[in-house]
């Protein structure tokens, strides 16, 4: 149960009740659909495509019935964090806090300014050594102030990105269909669309990265006007503009390259300057050059790129610093990153520790990649997608325990079929929050095993072929990490819920006098 310290209702007076319907399906748009990953997903072929529909069917439609139920029934700040921590107590609750904030720094300073970089580098100016180093450091800072921002301004700047997406994948989708009357396509038979499980344990991991989000403005519960009715309707809209911002790209990037020249880092960006070529440009030797119309073309999809980039990290920037700063206000996380401010309503410390945390991910990147930006793309992007995933693994089976722990608060919206549609619904995103964890630690997972043909070490990212123990590193040294992180926090929390409770019971008890 939600506990209310006198330092959560001191912090929480300073919220305001501004997020209407459209404010919070825009928000759910900026973090559902994240243009860094797209290429990435499309680098499984065509049939990563037919993984996209299977998973949209079985995982985001119940995904999406699950939050709408405890975004619903416990509209309360810091969403995540106060399921999990109602369902299964302050160490659950303080664990998923830690993890749900923690992998939006790394995301935004180890992959989303680096396909930020790319963007700019590829269709406006090309920038190498410090000056790109600048511009990473500023996109970070740029997104870190408009997460600072009040809600308002947060929700406008979600207006702009929701815009930016459409203005992007809208133009991208249609070139590559005019692409294809002039010049066809590199094309792929039926048959590539036949599902593998070696295909599909590849894909896993980053097509549940794609869908996550739902519950990214949940966070801000307390400054929704009417999340009782609101939030289940943009959810349902977010979700099917979703399945077609991510399925149609995926598809039309296939299209265009042949699979071998899908990047996870460069793909997209690889992809749009070949659609744009129909404007104007040229094709030597496999380079690409866009001129005139075409090079307009590119900036136009470039500023678009970097509006959908910019706020897709404010975006879960907003959810997940909200979330941390509540488990803060109920003694699960360090007091001092409670505070929020009285002029912006927003929780300054821990959006500025989110801030020196990406920087120092740029930093740490910038040295030890130096000329390996594709490793260290890959790398990063696993811890990201790891440890957002395993902040669900909490919150997803919350859904069927808060059914028996609280059955008589009033859910508005309630998952269909009783408490057996509770089970399938939180059984079914449980199930795959735990694949896909495991698939991302250890790709390949199975693949040799049981009868399944292949070889798992082919699943390591490209950079890291044949060199399975320097990826698995990468990955299990910094959930390592980052789990005793999680545990101190919330010894650090309880110390100071201990400290509360002892003063509170010094000025209640009666005074001595001699």
């Amino acid at each position: 149960m939600s506990i209310d310290t006198a330092l959560a209702i001191r912090e929480k007076a300073k919220l305001r009740r501004t997020m209407g319907r459209w404010d919070i399906f825009a928000c759910l748009v900026c973090a559902l659909v994240s243009l860094d990953t797209i290429s990435t997903a499309a680098k499984s072929g065509a049939q990563g495509f037919t993984w996209l529909v299977f998973l949209a069917a079985v995982f985001f439609v119940p995904y999406g019935m699950l939050i709408a139920e405890l975004g619903t029934a416990f509209p309360e700040e810091g969403g995540p964090y106060s399921w999990a921590r109602r369902a299964f107590g302050p160490g659950a609750g303080a664990l998923t806090a830690c993890f749900y904030w923690i992998t939006n720094p790394i995301w935004l300073g180890g992959t989303l300014s680096a396909i930020a970089l790319v963007c700019v580098t590829e269709f406006i100016i090309p920038l190498e050594g410090t000056a790109a180093f600048a511009f990473q450091l500023a996109f970070i800072w740029a997104t870190v102030a408009a997460a600072l921002a009040s809600t308002r301004v947060g929700a406008a700047l979600a207006t702009v990105g929701t815009l930016a997406r459409l203005l992007v994948l809208g133009l991208f989708t249609a070139s590559v269909a005019a692409y294809a009357l002039r010049h066809g396509l590199h094309g792929f038979g039926a048959g590539n669309f036949r599902p593998t499980y070696a295909g599909f344990i590849a894909v896993v991991p980053v097509l549940i990265f794609n869908f996550v989000g739902f519950e990214v403005p949940c966070s801000a519960g307390e400054e929704m006007k009417d999340p009782q009715r609101d939030v289940p309707r943009a959810l349902s809209w977010s979700a099917l503009l979703t399945v077609l911002l991510y399925g149609f790209p995926c598809l039309a990037i296939l299209l265009v390259l042949p699979q071998a020249q899908v990047t996870g880092l460069e793909g997209f960006t690889d992809a749009l300057k070949l659609a744009f070529t129909l404007f104007g440009g040229t094709v030597a030797e496999g380079k690409v050059t866009l001129t005139g119309w075409g090079h307009v073309a590119g900036m136009m999809a470039a500023i678009g790129f970097l509006l959908a980039s910019l706020t897709s990290g404010s975006a879960w920037l907003m959810g997940a610093d909200r979330t941390l700063a509540v488990a803060a206000m109920e003694g699960d996380a360090p007091a001092h990153l409670a505070h929020i401010s009285k002029r912006w309503g927003t929780p300054v410390a821990v959006t500025l520790w989110s801030g020196a945390m990406a920087t120092a991910t740029l930093i740490l990147a910038s040295t030890l990649g130096q000329g390996k930006s594709a490793a260290y793309f890959e790398a990063v992007l696993g811890v990201a997608i790891s440890t957002t995933i395993i902040s669900y693994l909490a919150m997803f089976p919350a859904l069927i325990r808060l059914r028996y722990l609280e059955p008589e608060v009033a859910r508005p919206y309630r998952v269909p079929g009783g408490i057996v549609g509770a089970w399938i619904v939180g059984g079914l995103t449980t199930f795959w929050t735990v694949l896909a964890t495991l698939a991302t630690v250890w790709p390949g997972l199975g693949v040799g095993m049981l009868g399944i043909p292949g070889n798992p070490d082919e699943a390591l990212p490209d950079a890291f072929q044949g060199k399975r123990l320097e990826f698995e590193l990468t990955q299990f040294l910094p959930l390592l990490v980052l789990t005793f992180l999680g545990l101190a926090f919330a010894r650090a929390g309880r110390r100071a819920r201990e400290r509360a409770a002892k003063q509170e019971a010094l000025e209640l008890s009666p005074s001595k006098t001699p």
